[in-house]
């Protein structure tokens, strides 16, 4: 490795920000095990505490160039809580949904219109956290099945710019069901 492993953390942040993958798989070995035991301290799952911890590192990689940090191991502990925290309060969320939605649905239906259900209600939670005009895109394609040209139209747009929003719409739900673990079953419906 190079010699990183005697680097100090600031060291490591800098060759970090130019990009340097092996400084980055030091920072990684450096701080694993420490910020797995913090994220299973909270969730005592330890496949849910790797994910978030790998969820963290991808986050510090993708902003290494604009990030400003002081101490890296109060950084790393710090977003590491709080990425426990958001899944717990997602679990919960969506527990709570759950409970409300489908308390007097679930004798009538069978489990694939339950999880078609809430796949649906899933995604459309997404599609209301895309910006406007990729929202409006894809809400006319999707719910009211109107064609790139005929969305062109209504909404004054070019055709290209209607292709880009749904295709930002659609790699914004994928990321997100993939991320979430139901991409697979996800993919019917997106593709239908």
């Amino acid at each position: 490795m190079g010699g990183y492993h005697n680097f100090s953390d600031q060291e490591l942040l800098e060759e970090l920000r130019l990009g340097n993958r092996l400084a980055f798989t030091a920072l990684f070995n450096r701080y694993w095990k420490k910020l797995l035991a913090v994220s299973y301290n909270y969730t005592k799952d330890h496949s849910a505490s790797e994910e978030i911890v790998q969820e963290v590192f991808i986050g510090l990689w993708n902003r290494r160039a604009v990030l400003e940090i002081n101490i890296l191991e109060n950084y790393l502990a710090t977003a590491v809580k709080f990425s426990v925290f958001k899944s717990i309060h997602q679990q919960k969320r969506r527990a709570e949904l759950a409970l409300l939605n489908y308390q007097t649905e679930l004798v009538a239906l069978d489990e694939e219109k339950i999880q078609a259900k809430f796949l649906q209600e899933y995604i459309d939670g997404i599609v209301e956290q895309l910006p406007e005009k990729c929202r409006l895109v894809f809400k006319y394609s999707r719910q009211h099945g109107l064609t790139i040209p005929e969305i062109s139209k209504e909404m004054g747009i070019a055709e290209k710019t209607v292709e880009a929003h749904l295709s930002k719409a659609l790699k914004t739900i994928r990321k997100d069901l993939n991320n979430s673990g139901i991409l697979l079953i996800a993919c019917a419906f997106l593709l239908k």
